[in-house]
This record gives C-alpha cells, sequence and structure tokens, in this order.
C-alpha cells in the first residue's frame, strides 16, 4: 500500500524520473484548462444557456460570494488565484472516482507548493493594496515587540495549511486502501463518496483559510460599505 503518489514511480532515467503525483498534476491542470476552454469559448448573453454555462456561473457566482463575505471589498481582484485554488483541489479529489487514479494533493510536495503560493500571494496582494511600507509596517503593530512573532506566524501558518490539506486528503486514501483490502465490495464505495465529501470540504477550507489571510493583510484598505448608517452628531 503507497502512503504517498509520490512512491509510484512511472518513468526513470539515472537520477531523473516521473512520478505519479507529478503526472496525475500536469495532468489535472491540463482537463482543467482544457475543460474551462471549452465551456467558455461559446459563451452565451441571451436567455438560453447551455447547461455548462449555467453551472460555471453557479460555480463563480458562489466564490465570488464567499470572498466578499471574508471581507474582501473587491472580490473579483482576487477572484483568478482563490477560484484556481478551489477547482484544483476539488477537482483532484473527484478524480479518485476513476481507477488508477491518485490525487496529488495526497503528497506532501502537492500541498506545500499549493501553500507556498498562499505564503506568496498573501504579501503581492498587501503591497498592491496598501503600497510596500504601509504592509511592511504592519508587521510591527501594534507594536516593534511584535514583528518577530508576526513573521513566525506567516510562516507557521502556511506549514499548517500544507499539513493540514495533506493529512486529511492521505488519510482518506489510507482508509479506502484498507477497506478495499479487506472488503472489496461495499465499504470502498461508501468510503469514495465520503472521500469525494471530504475533499469538496478540504476544497472550500483552504480556499477561505487563504481568503482570510489576504483580507488580514489588505484589511487596512478595506471601504466603508455603501449601507453605513450615517452617525447622528
Amino acid at each position: 500500500m503507497r502512503l504517498s503518489p509520490d512512491e509510484w514511480v512511472l518513468w526513470q532515467w539515472g537520477f531523473v524520473h516521473i512520478n505519479a503525483t507529478i503526472a496525475f498534476t500536469w495532468g489535472l491542470m491540463l482537463v482543467l484548462v482544457l475543460g474551462s476552454w471549452l465551456i467558455t469559448r461559446r459563451l452565451s448573453h441571451d436567455i438560453e444557456r447551455s447547461r455548462w454555462q449555467n453551472l460555471v456561473e453557479i460555480v463563480v457566482l458562489g466564490i465570488l460570494g464567499q470572498i466578499k463575505d471574508v471581507g474582501l471589498t473587491h472580490p473579483r481582484r482576487y477572484l483568478p488565484f482563490l477560484g484556481t485554488i478551489f477547482l484544483f483541489v476539488a477537482a483532484a479529489a473527484l478524480g479518485t472516482i476513476f481507477p488508477l487514479y491518485e490525487p496529488p494533493t495526497g503528497s506532501l510536495s502537492t500541498t506545500a507548493a499549493l501553500a507556498l503560493w498562499v505564503f506568496i500571494a498573501v504579501p503581492l496582494f498587501g503591497v498592491r493594496e496598501l503600497g510596500v511600507m504601509a504592509y511592511l509596517r504592519s508587521y510591527a503593530e501594534p507594536t516593534v515587540i511584535m514583528l518577530p512573532f508576526n513573521i513566525i506566524s506567516e510562516v507557521s501558518r502556511t506549514l499548517a495549511l500544507a499539513v493540514r490539506l495533506f493529512g486529511n486528503m492521505m488519510s482518506g486514501a489510507m482508509i479506502l486502501a484498507i477497506l478495499l483490502s479487506i472488503t472489496p465490495l461495499f465499504f470502498p464505495i461508501v468510503m469514495t463518496v465520503l472521500g469525494l465529501l471530504t475533499g469538496m470540504v478540504q476544497a472550500y477550507i483552504f480556499s477561505i483559510l487563504a481568503a482570510v489571510y489576504i483580507a488580514a493583510a489588505t484589511r487596512d484598505s478595506a471601504e466603508p460599505s455603501g449601507d453605513t448608517p450615517p452617525v447622528a452628531n
């Protein structure tokens, strides 16, 4: 039983090798790119629309709504990054319905890469919204004493993102493999369904946490809502 798709080597030449994590990651990205191109190449603005376009609009509007609920005032600005993360993790989990497929998110290298992108994106969005000096000053708030603690917090939460996603995805795959070896008919089907649900939940949690971190980095640029009642004199 493999603990990680990293252990499944598909091709090797000397010290160069391609394992299942690399193959399934690139294959999944190719499927997402081709799928998005096929769905969006003939978008309609009329009342009659294809089922795929309706599905995409529901997903996009749902992601935009979640981003806005987190507190980001310009959801469309963060949609490409957060939406891509959500779709990748969710698609990685949905792929488990196919035989011989192992989700690349079951590898610590993949989850670490996803967490690293969040680690890079947070200061980039923060600098874009606040400016370089204002963002750097946020590390010394409310006092300079907090500077090392804020830096440690940035690194530790990135590590926590990677380990959380990896642990949850790998544990589901291990339980499914164990049950498959014991009872090869009924329980694996149930666990596959539960694995799909777990994968969708993990995709949502990972994306929401990334949005929360970005919102924290850009919080000083939040614009007041137009629904704010006037203050009485």
